[in-house]
């Protein structure tokens, strides 16, 4: 019941800050010619250097800016409370099956079908404790205050200019990288190293967690992802770590994807936002980012291994539970071997994916073809489930559009830190906003000289991992593992499985040369 009050003052509260706002801003109604929301170099506020100052005239020119930022706060918010949603909707549940099966009443007859009744305020409970849809639920009133206030026109024009084909890239990559002919040549690859231990758990989990985030310079870092969390999920949650070792590992992973990416130019979401207008080559990354990334990886890998190394031993050789399957995750009850010119074709897709990921027009043609060559093909694939790529997108979609409309703020904040501040704030930011908008938004200040665009991005990357939207593939292993932990992957738990790791990358790139 506290929990229900708990969440119940939250949303009111919220709405009571809006209120006010909305009131106060409802004097723009009407005035379609407005556009919002306003450029950067718009707001006449270039004479000073004070940034709260910057930010309360941002806001008195356009009292809308608070407003959709609270908005952005509420969706924040929103996430950290799944777990409570998911448990309220078990407790409606199991009252609900309760109460009927008492009366007699559990079951109807529908089309001649004898099915379950179903709690409908349980469904409604179950609907807000998915993470992947929370960012288009607070799209919805985003919209029509925008609507409201400015005009269908004004609205219409900000969101046929927001940018989806992240959010489209991430739901083919996460198709083709969990397709069976891609999960198993990718498992033969790392099985060579995972050989070297005797394919004990302690072995995969090390592989994986090191080969698997660095493939993201490659193959880009959702299709890393998707892979090493179905590896994970198969060589390692099956075994059912301890809920501190489970936390550390998810934690590990994402932080180690998100820097990853960074030996090329081309794979990581936030390089690729800065690497045409900074001029960044894939010998750049690798000499600034790459190399050191690596390191932190090998190291951050090694004090967790070093921690949990009780627990290994526990584990001893891992042999997969090919009966169990995760939503979301590889049916592996399929074991015969797959035709080397299958694996071939499927490789070449996703080559095609990966190289003409900037042009929907392009891979979404690709896609259509896998999915035919899949069905021609069946009896040597899995069931390709969609829904969770699908809701990844769904995620990521939401989050662009938000993301949008927090210029106002962050690129003030960004301009006006030296060096170090400069990424302990990026990275801070990156918690609470993907890190392609941080490093987007970082090219709109015209300021930034070359060591403070190494800090922004150095800071964007290592803050990757603290929460589930810092960065884009996150969805995509919450999406795979998130039934390895009960009521869902609670958010400060997985930003205390991070922080370590994300305090190691974060010295290598501060004090490496």
């Amino acid at each position: 019941m506290k929990k229900k009050k708990a969440i119940t003052l939250t949303g009111l509260a919220i709405f009571g800050l809006l209120v006010p706002l909305l009131i106060n801003a409802s004097g723009m109604r009407g005035q379609t010619d407005m556009v919002f929301p306003l450029p950067v170099s718009a707001y006449q506020d270039g004479h000073l250097n004070s940034v709260g100052e910057i930010l309360w005239l941002r806001i008195k020119q356009q009292p809308m800016n608070l407003v959709i930022s609270l908005m952005f706060l509420g969706a924040i918010i929103h996430t950290f409370l799944v777990g409570y949603f998911r448990k309220i909707a078990e407790t409606l549940e199991g009252n609900f099956q309760v109460k009927n099966q008492l009366n007699g009443d559990a079951e109807i007859v529908y089309n001649g079908n004898i099915i379950k009744k179903i709690c409908y305020r349980s469904e409604f409970f179950n609907l807000l404790g998915e993470v992947e849809i929370i960012f288009g639920i607070w799209v919805i009133p985003v919209f029509w205050i925008m609507t409201f206030n400015f005009g269908w026109g004004a609205t219409l024009q900000y969101m046929t200019t927001v940018n989806f084909t992240e959010p489209m890239f991430v739901v083919v990559i996460m198709t083709l990288a969990s397709s069976r002919p891609i999960e198993q040549f990718s498992e033969s690859c790392m099985k060579v190293a995972a050989n070297i231990g005797k394919g004990s758990t302690a072995t995969w989990w090390f592989v994986v967690l090191t080969i698997g985030p660095i493939l993201g310079s490659f193959i880009t870092e959702p299709g890393a992802m998707t892979i090493s969390a179905m590896l994970l999920a198969k060589y390692f949650y099956q075994k059912k770590p301890s809920t501190t070792f489970a936390y550390a590992t998810i934690g590990l992973l994402f932080v180690n994807v998100s820097v990853g990416g960074t030996l090329s130019h081309f794979a990581a979401p936030p390089i690729l936002m800065v690497a045409g207008k900074w001029n960044w080559d894939t010998y750049f990354m690798l000499t600034h980012f790459g190399w050191k990334a690596v390191i932190g990886i090998i190291l951050s890998n090694t004090i967790y291994f070093t921690i949990f190394r009780g627990e290994f031993r526990k584990m001893g050789v891992m042999k997969p539970n090919h009966s169990e399957n995760k939503e979301g995750s590889v049916d592996n009850k399929k074991n015969d071997p797959i035709p080397s010119i299958v694996i071939l074709i499927h490789i070449l897709l996703m080559t095609w994916t990966v190289f003409t990921s900037h042009y929907p027009v392009l891979f979404f043609p690709g896609f259509f073809l896998f999915l035919g060559f899949r069905r021609a093909t069946a009896h040597y694939q899995n069931e390709t489930n969609i829904k969770p790529p699908l809701l990844v997108g769904a995620f990521l979609a939401g989050l662009v559009v938000h993301g949008g409309l927090q210029a106002w703020w962050i690129a003030p904040i960004l301009g006006g830190l030296g060096d170090i501040p400069l990424m302990l704030g990026a990275t801070f930011l990156t918690a609470f906003n993907d890190n392609a908008a941080i490093a987007y938004l970082s090219t709109l200040v015209p300021t930034l000289t070359d060591s403070m665009k190494y800090a922004v991005i150095a800071g964007a990357v290592t803050g990757g991992g603290l929460t589930v939207i810092a960065n884009a593939p996150n969805p995509a292993g919450i999406s795979i593992l998130r039934d390895y932990f009960k009521y869902g992957v609670s958010p400060g738990k997985l930003a205390m499985g991070a922080l370590l790791p994300t305090v190691i990358m974060g010295l290598s790139f501060m004090l490496l040369p």
